[in-house]
């Protein structure tokens, strides 16, 4: 536990009660020499005989009350409460395709890896989007329910791999339409980043999730990763990354995957959203922080941590009412001392 949080403070304290004291110094010095030069000293001392009563309290006031202000500063804490943190945020599902297909090369050093870069680089560009995510192959599954922790969403980022799924195949209706159940208790128009190269062995499945996000208010940007002239899908490597075999289908013929971007583009213009041809990480990335500006947000709450109770409010206080009686000592008159001494 570190009882002040700000204990830089008392550092400052030391310097300000150092300067304090140089200045009542000078200040006392040069009251003296000012009374020697115009009255000497026996003769003002006859004039102020009893002196002010309040002074030394009044002194001992003025540097209480900066002593608790600085430790005010320094903000004392002890004792636990659970904070909870709140925020205006975007909402977003991140739909990752995981399927063999994206073991392909034609993008360095292969599509989901360039999908997983950009995505991380996406990630710390959005403070303000509460985010979500799917891996998807002909079935979607969610690795990241919807949330504002960058870390966890990182971390889950991370851990997608091709076939990871029990499911062959792709499916570009099966995200949008979890997605879309997802995001339907937050209000207002939410984003749906559907990263794929954009086969889909179930188009006729594809117009009923175009409804399904336009009713729900979801605006699509899809990014096509992967070439038109299309790629061999690796199927096994040795440890150096040296392709040993290609995938095949059931004919004994290697499979070649290409980009589709027909599709995508159709489904983000379906629902006002926008495709984005995979270039380089950081350009994409951009890309899609610029399209999700526009998204509604909608106040909840963030997160909830436990976090030691401030109680700067005790020395304030204290500082004020030291302060306070400083500035409220009257200055006691001094009581007239006679002229000449009565005679014998």
């Amino acid at each position: 536990m570190q009882l002040f949080e700000q204990p830089i403070y008392f550092v400052y304290l030391l310097g300000v009660l150092a300067a304090l004291a140089v200045v009542f110094w000078i200040g006392a010095a040069l009251k003296s020499r000012v009374i020697s030069a115009l009255f000497g000293r026996d003769a003002y001392a006859r004039l102020t005989e009893g002196g002010d009563q309040w002074s030394t309290l009044k002194l001992i006031l003025f540097f209480l009350g900066i002593i608790f202000l600085f430790t005010a500063l320094a903000r004392p804490q002890w004792g636990l409460e659970i904070v909870q943190a709140q925020g205006d945020f975007a909402q977003t599902v991140i739909a990752v395709d995981v399927s063999s297909s994206m073991r392909a090369r034609d993008v360095h050093p292969d599509r989901l890896a360039s999908a997983k870069n950009m995505l991380r680089m996406l990630t710390s560009q959005l403070p303000h989007q509460r985010i979500g995510l799917i891996a998807f192959t002909s079935q979607a599954f969610i690795q990241c329910p919807i949330t504002t922790d960058d870390d966890a969403l990182k971390y889950f980022i991370s851990s997608l791999q091709p076939d990871m799924l029990p499911v062959a195949g792709t499916s570009l209706a099966a995200p949008v339409k979890l997605a879309a159940h997802m995001l339907s208790k937050y209000p207002g128009q939410k984003g749906l980043i559907l990263l794929t190269d954009g086969e889909d062995h179930s188009p006729e499945e594809l117009k009923e999730a175009q409804t399904i996000a336009q009713k729900e208010g979801i605006r699509i940007i899809a990014i096509g990763i992967g070439t038109p002239q299309g790629e061999l899908i690796p199927l096994h490597t040795d440890v150096s990354g040296k392709v040993l075999e290609y995938k095949k289908d059931r004919e004994g013929k290697t499979v070649v995957t290409k980009l589709d971007e027909k599709s995508l583009a159709e489904l983000a213009a379906a629902t006002h959203g926008m495709y984005i041809k995979y270039t380089n990480p950081a350009q994409v990335a951009s890309q899609v922080e610029e399209a999700l500006r526009s998204l509604d947000r909608s106040r909840s709450a963030a997160s909830s941590h436990a976090g030691y109770k401030n109680r700067y409010q005790i020395p304030l206080a204290l500082a004020i009412v030291c302060l306070a009686g400083w500035l409220a000592l009257p200055f006691k008159p001094r009581r007239r001392v006679q002229a000449a001494e009565t005679k014998r």
